[in-house]
């Protein structure tokens, strides 16, 4: 028997925004090193159903209510979400404030069983419950920036390094700036060593943008990578600016004025029995998770409940004018929900999503949309505003449901649900036939963009960059001259493209853009989201090159170690006569290179997946094993020695034939780590 409880509670929150596609890469790490493959498709069972068009096309309270209700708890009950919060405004008010399901599910832990042994649930609040917002708190860093724009004490495009205390790392001429750091294009690595710190630490700002930044790898201003590090850099120059905690002044001075107050960006939360966390699931029948300390607060440390979400998408769309409540002025409002790059800084990707100072551009159905999504290891959230219709929507999730795109298909379905019903596409003219000339026709340009490609979001100066095998994006160019995209940004599932416009491609049935950058005939990155990017793989460093050398590389070594004590027992039993004394001493140090090797493969799959889980590895045991991936890589010289020696004695074809494979294997294995940089110095991540 379920009864419910809507008392108050203590509960653990959630996890960093987004880390669970990066356990998924590790898992798919492990698959391909031990069957030979890639990491399987998710499942893309279809999105819950969602109705027509509103009957007059305007979203009212009733309506919305009746298509949320409809919609959203069969939705929960079907992906093994826990629960959801939902709110809506238009036309300057909030139109409703919707709870499904449960903030806690009872199960999963112990607790005290009322007398008739009845579980205690606690449906969510959509005004009291702090769902965990994410990557959405990345919004409020940028409005406390537009803030200081506004009152002169920033400048957009002013050298970051003159606000902070610190030498910035910096690997190009051109200064990074705030409108860099806004719209993710300052061009840092993924970095994820210390983005989660345990219960009870206390985050220090500067630590986290000072000590050990990621590697600038993108000239900035060039190639849209969504970068945590960018943000909590962002809201460092807050405090510097202005002499307080990033915490107190956007708590201050964005949530306060707002109304927002079961909002917070302080971590653990304030003791404060008004404040009630929603529990953090995996599944809806798991156990509560435990709060983690995000290190880069402005990127992720923000908790809020629907009902405070939906204020401050009435500040963003200046519902209030002079005299309600508000943040930021109407000129300034206009500056940061305008596009901030252009053409000259982003070529052709100019032609699709870009970022404004923030937020990134969604639109649907030929209405512009402003919005900003956010994931933890248990929250997922999304915002989205209508600027020109004077709406927007929010929609909290706190499990992760029983499928990796479970929360996908339920935000999809809310938000495009939404913008179909109420905002639905007018028929539009069809697109010009394409006026290029023969050499740069559709052909040619679909073919142009035909290859492998890996995410701008991505790790490149460690050893995190041989993730980049297992998460190739490939384009493929199928009879009709449509583009199949494996798999599909966002989708995990293959999407095909049509060229609607030169360099510029549509989903077939569906509104998502791909754009490409192209100099001198070459392709140098294909769009595909605000703050996102796909870029051209080296054919020397693509999976369909590193696999099918390293993988029967691993496999012949562990043929040739497992063979060592079935040659020894053969040898004992038939009374066989051992190899000869020339050539022992490399065949003995052939034999430690290959035990070595196949060492250091198992250290590295280990250490990436307690990376991916967001736990450290020591820094003892990362060395321990490039010391001997490096034993495996100097082996080569012992190993192509046997080899020599074999021929050179006639020691038998089969002998040198497996002399041959061990040094191919031994030397396969060595491009990987050289290649891969398994070897070098820097052992960050």
């Amino acid at each position: 028997m379920i009864s419910s409880d809507t008392t108050s509670r203590t509960a653990p929150g959630c996890s960093w925004a987004g880390r669970a596609p990066l356990r998924l890469l590790a898992a798919g790490a492990v698959i391909a090193l031990t069957t030979g493959c890639g990491p399987t498709m998710p499942s893309t069972a279809p999105a819950p159903p969602v109705t027509g068009p509103a009957a007059d096309g305007e979203p009212t309270e009733a309506d919305v209510n009746a298509w949320l209700d409809g919609l959203v708890p069969a939705a929960l009950e079907t992906s093994g979400i826990a629960g959801a919060t939902v709110s809506v405004v238009h036309d300057g008010e909030i139109l409703t404030s919707r709870g499904y399901g449960n903030a806690d599910t009872g199960v999963g832990y112990e607790y005290e069983e009322t007398a008739a042994g009845d579980i205690v649930t606690t449906p969510v609040d959509p005004d009291l419950d702090l769902f965990r917002a994410g990557s959405v708190t990345e919004l409020l860093t940028a409005t406390a920036v537009m803030q200081l724009v506004e009152a002169g004490e920033l400048d957009l495009d002013t050298d970051v390094a003159e606000y902070v205390d610190f030498t910035l790392n910096t690997s190009f001429d051109e200064p990074v700036t705030l409108r860099h750091l806004l719209t993710h294009t300052a061009g840092y690595e993924e970095v994820i060593a210390d983005l989660v710190l345990p219960y009870g630490t206390e985050p220090d700002l500067r630590a986290a943008v000072a000590d050990a930044p990621p590697e600038q790898v993108y000239e900035p201003g060039t190639v849209p990578a969504h970068s945590d590090y960018g943000y909590a850099l962002a809201g460092y120059v807050v405090e510097r600016a202005v002499g307080v905690s990033y915490e107190e002044y956007v708590d201050e001075n964005v949530l306060a004025p707002l109304g927002m107050n079961s909002s917070t960006t302080r971590q653990p939360l304030p003791d404060d029995p008004s404040l009630s966390l929603s529990n953090g699931y995996a599944t809806d029948d798991g156990r509560p998770q435990d709060f983690e300390i995000v290190a880069g607060a402005p990127a992720g440390s923000l908790s809020t409940t629907a009902t405070d979400m939906a204020r401050f998408m009435l500040a963003h769309l200046d519902a209030g004018g002079d005299d309600g409540p508000s943040v930021l002025s109407r000129e300034t409002l206009d500056l940061m929900h305008a596009p901030a790059l252009d053409e000259d800084a982003l070529g052709g990707l100019a032609e699709g999503p870009r970022m404004t100072l923030g937020f990134f551009e969604e639109d649907r159905n030929g209405h512009r949309i402003i919005g900003h999504g956010g994931d933890t290891s248990f929250f997922h959230v999304h915002m989205q505003i209508y600027p020109e219709d004077d709406t927007g929507i929010f929609i909290g999730l706190n499990s992760s449901g029983h499928e990796r795109t479970s929360t996908l298909q339920l935000r999809e379905a809310v938000m495009f649900g939404f913008a179909d019903r109420y905002f639905p596409e007018q028929e539009q003219e069809e697109p010009p036939p394409d006026g290029g000339e023969v050499s740069e026709g559709p052909e040619r340009r679909a073919h142009a963009v035909e290859g492998s490609y890996i995410t701008s979001r991505s790790m490149h100066s460690t050893f995190m960059k041989s993730l980049d095998v297992f998460q190739e994006t490939r384009v493929a160019v199928r009879p009709d001259l449509t583009l199949l995209v494996s798999p599909g940004p966002e989708t995990g599932r293959p999407i095909a493209y049509e060229e609607i416009d030169p360099w510029v491609w549509r989903e077939v049935e569906g509104q998502r853009l791909l754009t490409a950058r192209v100099e001198d005939g070459h392709v140098e990155a294909l769009g595909h989201g605000s703050a996102f990017s796909l870029l051209p793989v080296e054919p020397e460093r693509s999976a369909a090159t590193a696999l099918p050398v390293l993988v029967p590389s691993i496999g012949v070594l562990i043929l040739v170690v497992l063979s060592w004590p079935i040659g020894a027992l053969t040898r004992w039993r038939l009374s066989l006569p051992g190899r000869d004394r020339p050539g022992r001493l490399a065949r003995v140090l052939t034999r430690i290179t290959v035990g070595a090797t196949l060492v250091a493969c198992a250290g590295w799959v280990l250490a990436v997946m307690a990376i991916m889980d967001l736990r450290e590895v020591s820094p003892l045991m990362l060395r321990a094993v490039q010391v001997a991936q490096a034993v495996g890589v100097i082996g080569v010289v012992p190993a192509a020695v046997v080899v020599f020696d074999d021929v050179r004695r006639r020691a038998g074809w089969l002998r040198c034939a497996g002399g041959v494979l061990v040094l191919a294997a031994l030397a396969g294995c060595a491009w990987f780590a050289v290649s891969f940089n398994l070897l070098v110095p820097d052992i960050s991540y």
